[in-house]
This record gives structure tokens, sequence and C-alpha cells, in this order.
């Protein structure tokens, strides 16, 4: 063996080990459930919040406020769909 193939053989190694995915530790799994939890739970809150309104139980800062917060969570799911959009095609641009 000469001393460039030995020395791409020890780049590949470093590489490979580099791409080798961690153990899987279920916390981002863990994470992502719990957010799509609370913001299905903002949301349920919401509806709630607007149909007390609807019926003369719930104040209108509270209306207000809970309509902002549906609306922030809404707004942040939207933006985490289109960054892993973006991300799929971005992947999908690259040469094999």
């Amino acid at each position: 063996m000469d001393v460039k193939t030995l020395s791409a053989n020890r780049l590949y190694s470093s590489a490979r080990q580099a791409a080798q995915p961690g153990a899987p530790d279920g916390q981002f799994s863990q994470n992502l459930g719990k957010a799509a939890q609370d913001f299905v739970s903002t949301l349920r809150e919401g509806e709630k919040t607007a149909m007390q309104a609807m019926q003369g139980q719930a104040s209108l800062p509270d209306l207000a406020e809970s309509m902002a917060r549906s609306a922030l969570a809404i707004e942040s799911a939207v933006t985490v769909r289109d960054k892993v959009v973006e991300a799929y095609q971005e992947i999908l641009r690259m040469p094999v």
C-alpha cells in the first residue's frame, strides 16, 4: 500500500465514525411529543375561553390573551414545519 491509500483509508474511517448516529436515547422524541401536547392544550384552552366569552363567562382581556397564545402557538408550529420542509428539500438537492 502506498501512503495515499493509507491516508485515504484513515480519513474515510474518521469520517465514517463522525457520520454514525448517536445512541438513540429517546430524548428528542419525548421533547417533540411534549411540544405537540402543549400545542394541543394551548389550542383547547383558547377554544374553551372563546366559548366562555360567547356565553358571557369570560372577560375580554382573558379572551384576547388566550387568542394571542393560540396565534403564537400556530405561528411557531408553522415555522417549525417550514424549517423541516426546507431541510428536506435541501437534502433532496444534495448530489449522491
